[in-house]
């Protein structure tokens, strides 16, 4: 092969190749076309949360309670605070909280001991039982009584953790929430489109988030139980909140 020929073949390679990276180049950019147009799309139209919050009266009082003994041995602590929850009981279900509202939420049996100086170790000085119970109490007129009756009944061994006041069934307050959450975060996108010189368009995207009522915790509510010939107890008002996030398309 002469040099004119040789020449002429390496000038022909060096071309195709430039041609083939030339031709690469359009998917490429095709590509990040699409990962663009795929990331916009997530973002456009109008974002809005709205808020609906019903205030109701609780018609429900979930009651925490139970009994804590300690004694020299396990057998003995056992037994006693056995004793001591089977009058509890007793002052539930007779106050008319059925077995289905009473359920146990924590038992356990420690060993309780102390620092022994002179044998500089640690010893064993006896056990310790708790046993603790959530009562659901549906006549709340009645939720005073029965902790004062507890109260009488566990004698020094009762132990009244928290109340808590709910509503039974909160389906029908949760739809009227649901319905203020919606008109509250339409009016929020209808300002915004028109702020930005469009229009709503329809709905892409709906969700919800439902806020449980938060219990209310009363610290001291042994203390009065002890101390004061009836204890009052007051519900007062709860709020059933539920939030929704809507997106909608947004039209010029």
């Amino acid at each position: 092969m002469g040099k004119k020929n040789w020449w002429l073949t390496i000038g022909l390679v060096v071309v195709l190749v430039i041609v083939g990276l030339a031709g690469c180049s359009p998917d490429i950019t095709a590509l990040e076309e699409i990962e663009s147009l795929n990331i916009s799309s997530q973002q456009e139209g109008i974002w809005v949360s709205g808020t609906g919050v019903i205030t109701v009266i609780p018609n429900i009082a979930i009651l925490r309670l139970g009994v804590a003994v300690q004694g020299t041995s396990v057998a003995v602590a056992q037994s006693q605070a056995a004793e001591a929850m089977e009058e509890i009981m007793a002052v539930l279900t007779g106050n008319g909280v059925t077995g289905k509202d009473i359920q146990t939420q924590y038992f356990s049996i420690h060993q309780i001991t102390k620092w022994d100086s002179g044998m500089e170790q640690e010893i064993l000085v006896g056990y310790r039982v708790n046993n603790m119970i959530t009562a659901k109490i549906r006549e709340i007129d009645k939720v005073g009584i029965i902790i004062d009756a507890v109260a009488t009944a566990g004698e020094d061994l009762t132990q009244i953790d928290s109340i808590d006041f709910s509503v039974d069934n909160p389906s029908a307050y949760y739809e009227e929430a649901r319905e203020k959450a919606m008109i509250d975060a339409k009016v929020k996108a209808e300002q915004l489109a028109e702020l930005a010189d469009g229009r709503l368009g329809k709905v892409t995207y709906i969700s919800e988030s439902a806020q449980i009522p938060p219990p209310i915790y009363r610290q001291n509510i042994y203390d009065e139980a002890m101390s004061a010939a009836t204890t009052t107890i007051s519900p007062g008002e709860i709020e059933v909140s539920l939030t929704v996030q809507i997106a909608y398309a947004l039209l010029y």
